[in-house]
């Protein structure tokens, strides 16, 4: 369990947070999701473990218990154990409004409550904030201070890790809203970021300004392999990365095709780029 790291007890304008590594089979670094405790929200159970067990189980004082059990995204490697935890607890299961039945197909139970961006997680003060873009359903989870953004914390899910990239992927990623969703955070004054792989993130702005930045620095590959003459999508992905692709190569042609994507639906490659897509399957 990584359960307040060293430096919370020197952040008491943070919300009573827990963190748990939880292993599971995701291509994410590390091979864990994070799994949190939020102001009584346990958000993203990857897998049941006994540590997230002890989490959801412990006593904080203020503390009423479990009130809702949701997820940042329906993705496998975030909601394995969303069933499990809703029965054990009782807590009351809110899935992203719009997104329902995709939310009951991946974690397996139906849920009791819809929550829109803006609104707050069942009868808690931890408030949904809207942050698709890896995934359409992606939501963020904030809590703390509203009235001091700089005091309050976001679970960011798939939005932000503190090193490296997160990939937005073809069919289901779309990078216009990727970066707007990055915008938006690093404009709101999150005193913290609190991801759903790897270690909390405590510069947000600037880490959102890098995500940004690595995103615009591909697309500029992208446009630049086109330009070049590429007329499809594998030459792209041999002239837009340099490093070695063994075992992610799937990932990159599928970022690629949203970067193509992107250039398409903003006129800036040619059109005959919409077809090419469609006749791999992305339309």
């Amino acid at each position: 369990m990584a359960a307040d790291d060293p430096g919370d007890a020197e952040r008491p304008h943070d919300p009573a947070v827990t963190r748990v590594e939880v292993p599971v089979d995701t291509r994410a670094p590390g091979g864990t999701t994070n799994a949190y405790v939020v102001d009584g929200v346990l958000i993203d159970p990857a897998a049941r473990t006994d540590a997230l067990d002890a989490a959801v189980a412990a006593d904080r004082p203020g503390d009423p218990g479990l009130e809702a059990v949701t997820v940042t995204h329906a993705h496998p490697d975030h909601v394995g154990a969303v069933a499990d935890y809703a029965a054990a607890t009782g807590a009351t299961v809110v899935a992203r409004e719009g997104h329902a039945d995709r939310f009951a197909a991946a974690a397996g139970v139906e849920p009791d409550e819809t929550v829109a961006p803006g609104e707050s997680v069942a009868d808690t003060a931890v408030r949904a904030v809207d942050t698709p873009g890896h995934a359409p359903d992606h939501l963020g989870f904030a809590a703390g201070d509203p009235d001091a953004p700089g005091r309050a914390v976001l679970c960011c899910g798939d939005l932000a890790v503190a090193e490296g990239s997160v990939a937005v992927a073809a069919p289901e990623g779309d990078l216009s809203a990727y970066l707007a969703s990055l915008e938006r955070v690093r404009d709101a004054g999150y005193g913290r970021l609190l991801p759903g792989h790897g270690p909390p993130i405590d510069d947000p702005q600037a880490t959102c300004q890098r995500l940004i930045d690595h995103r615009l620095d591909r697309e500029r590959d992208v446009t630049a392999a086109i330009d070049a003459g590429a007329t499809d999508v594998e030459s792209v992905v041999d002239a837009a990365y340099e490093k070695d692709l063994t075992g992610v190569r799937d990932l990159a042609r599928a970022t690629v095709v949203a970067h193509v994507e992107k250039l398409v639906a903003e006129g800036r490659v040619d059109e005959a780029w919409r077809a090419r897509l469609a006749d791999r399957g992305f339309d």
